[in-house]
């Protein structure tokens, strides 16, 4: 997707091997993520010789909430149970857990992921 981004100039259309190639992935592992990003309508496909792939909105639209709940929503369950005599604390802490995890990833942007790569790591 940040590949994808970086690209969003409008009709520019980005071919899987080279978003395969970029990202250091498999190309036939690459086209199932895109086709639940598709399928979720974050992106867009055309297809033939000169296809590809683009976003389907703006970069700034999109947050890394709904690049997660499009490909492995199963990351945003919890399976935590409240059975036991410490089981509803626990449960408690884990749904504070997963409200905070929910409200960050609400706050990255597709377009703050693309914009960060690249920068210059400064280390102390």
């Amino acid at each position: 997707m940040a590949q994808l981004a970086k690209r969003h100039d409008g009709p520019t259309l980005t071919r899987l091997e080279e978003l395969a190639q970029r990202e250091a992935v498999s190309a036939n592992f690459l086209v199932q993520i895109l086709n639940d990003l598709r399928r979720a309508g974050l992106i867009e496909s055309r297809r033939g010789k000169a296809g590809g792939y683009l976003l389907g909105r703006s970069a700034a639209l999109i947050t890394l909430r709904q690049i997660i709940e499009a490909v492995d929503p199963m990351l945003l369950q919890s399976s935590v149970t409240s059975g036991g005599e410490s089981g509803s604390s626990v449960r408690s802490a884990w749904d504070q857990v997963s409200a905070k995890l929910l409200q960050a990833l609400e706050g990255i942007t597709l377009e703050n992921l693309a914009s960060s790569q690249g920068a210059p790591m400064f280390y102390i």
